[in-house]
């Protein structure tokens, strides 16, 4: 995590991509709400999906089962598959984008960081070297939640995510503290740590994060940094959520992205920070390395 990233925010203006994003972020929020609260409303007489028909993550735990053992998750739903299926589309276009235009629970932790700047409380500073081997944690959760609903045939996370304990609403219309209170608990741990570290469940413990991580490495658009015309001045690190320290990408930005673009919108130079096409990236280095290797560097002695 970069030192930069916690200095205060300028006050600026809203970018017109931010404006988007936010609209982006609240309508699919709004939904989400709607679909949850239809289906506890009204779940005797309609049909409507639960939010768990509505989670793309159920989708790889059923296919990771239906790989490993031919058989179907139970309480999933072709849905989650079809949802699947776009989303990993969706990322080998665009990266993680998802993270940062569309789930749910990430806006609701935007939202958490944008309260706590309101209200003037301090961020809490993960440092380095923890934080850096705290990233790994999403791919501990990956390879436990998968383990898990193999050997348990059942969605096993399903009773400790904090996304389906918060916007499935149980805890309004099925409120049983004795029964769920593990679930209640890592999900207030969960938005508390979130209130102080930006996107805490995303950078340390989300598994469809973890998952979105590895297929960006693939990702047809990333954001290339241009050493060249960038000063290093951090300033695109600042409002990174992810934490990422943007003005050290070599050259392009970690597939801890989540495709916000606050980093290009607030870059001062032009062509320092831009949404690369990585085919072309990737065929210019293919070139260098079998068709035109780079020249080898000559010494002060043999230039003479």
């Amino acid at each position: 995590m970069s030192t930069a990233t916690l200095r205060p925010r300028r006050h600026r203006p809203r970018s017109r991509t931010q404006v988007v994003r936010r609209l982006v972020q609240t309508a699919f929020l709004g939904f989400i709400i709607f679909a949850a609260l239809r289906h506890s409303l009204f779940e005797e007489t309609t049909t409507a999906a639960s939010i768990d028909a509505l989670c793309p993550f159920g989708g790889v735990e059923s296919l990771w089962r239906m790989i490993s053992t031919g058989e179907y998750v139970p309480k999933t739903h072709p849905s989650n598959l079809v949802l699947m299926t776009g989303l990993l589309l969706a990322t080998v276009a665009a990266g993680a984008a998802f993270c940062g235009w569309i789930c749910p629970f990430g806006t609701l932790q935007d939202f958490l960081t944008w309260l706590r700047e309101r209200v003037r409380l301090p961020a809490i500073h993960v440092p380095d070297g923890i934080d850096r081997w705290l990233r790994y944690g999403r791919y501990v959760m990956l390879a436990l939640v998968l383990y898990m609903t193999v050997s348990t045939v059942k969605l096993w996370f399903a009773d400790y995510d904090p996304y389906r304990t918060i916007f499935g609403l149980g805890w309004i219309f099925e409120f049983n503290a004795a029964e769920h209170w593990p679930a209640y608990t890592v999900a207030l741990s969960i938005l508390g740590a979130s209130f102080f570290i930006p996107r805490f469940w995303c950078k340390y413990a989300c598994p469809l994060g973890g998952a979105l991580s590895l297929v960006s490495y693939v990702s047809f658009l990333r954001i290339r940094r241009t050493e060249a015309t960038c000063k290093s001045c951090a300033l695109c690190s600042r409002p990174c959520p992810m934490g990422i320290a943007v003005e050290k990408a070599d050259p392009l930005v970690s597939t801890n992205c989540i495709g916000c673009l606050e980093c290009v919108d607030v870059c001062p130079r032009h062509g320092a920070l831009e949404v690369a096409f990585m085919p072309s990236i990737w065929w210019k280095n293919l070139r260098g390395v079998f068709g035109h290797p780079a020249p080898a560097p000559v010494s002060q002695g043999e230039s003479q």
